[in-house]
């Protein structure tokens, strides 16, 4: 995705059959750089790029689990990733432009009804590409209503002043979404919103020709 590797760097570098994915559901926070602390639970998937289960994504699991991770070894681990994107990709970006928590922001009705709309339109997406939600965004909303007064990862980078990771969350959503011919305009506002204020802030590089 040009979001994500815009020189191809990455993909050249390592091969596609050497990835194992994972999605994690833990709580953290980085007080120093290279040193992570976990605040909540200690959820972790994992599964093969192949979409299988594989003897180095299983095994990559087993010592997960001994480290005391709650490991779950997926046999579709592109679903994993795309249904916790699929909530992410709209309350971080939201978080960040409104310096709110996630409870506030679930409890604006105009907020999550555009989050909704946001949503369906990535669910489309993800039924070009094989992934398909069969949830409705207000299920998602509800187990994000779970985590209570919760600071996103992307507040708390806005809060750092560091860098925001709007290309993994939205910009390559678009990517995606632009190959496959899926018409996602409010996607489009986000991460238009988005990156105007995380620019005005230095938190997101300005481009020319855009």
């Amino acid at each position: 995705m040009p979001s994500v590797d815009p020189s191809g760097k990455v993909s050249a570098a390592i091969d596609a059959s050497r990835v194992v994915g994972c999605v994690t559901y833990l709580s953290a926070s980085s007080p120093v750089p290279g040193s992570v602390s976990p605040i909540e639970d200690r959820t972790i998937i994992v599964g093969d790029a192949a979409g299988k289960q594989t003897a180095p994504a299983l095994a990559i699991g087993r010592a997960l689990r001994d480290a005391g991770f709650d490991v779950t070894d997926s046999d579709h681990i592109q679903r994993d990733i795309w249904f916790k994107l699929w909530g992410n990709m709209t309350v971080n970006p939201i978080s960040a432009i409104a310096g709110a928590k996630g409870d506030r922001i679930l409890s604006d009705d105009y907020v999550r009804a555009f989050m909704s709309r946001a949503m369906r339109e990535s669910a489309a997406v993800g039924a070009e590409i094989g992934i398909a939600i069969d949830d409705d965004p207000e299920s998602r909303h509800a187990l994000t209503a779970q985590l209570g007064a919760f600071k996103t990862s992307m507040l708390q980078d806005v809060e750092a002043n560091k860098p925001i990771e709007l290309d993994a969350l939205v910009g390559a959503v678009l990517d995606i979404a632009r190959a496959v011919n899926v018409d996602v305009p409010n996607i489009e506002t986000l991460f238009g919103l988005t990156r105007l204020f995380a620019r005005q802030r230095g938190l997101y590089p300005e481009a020319v020709g855009e």
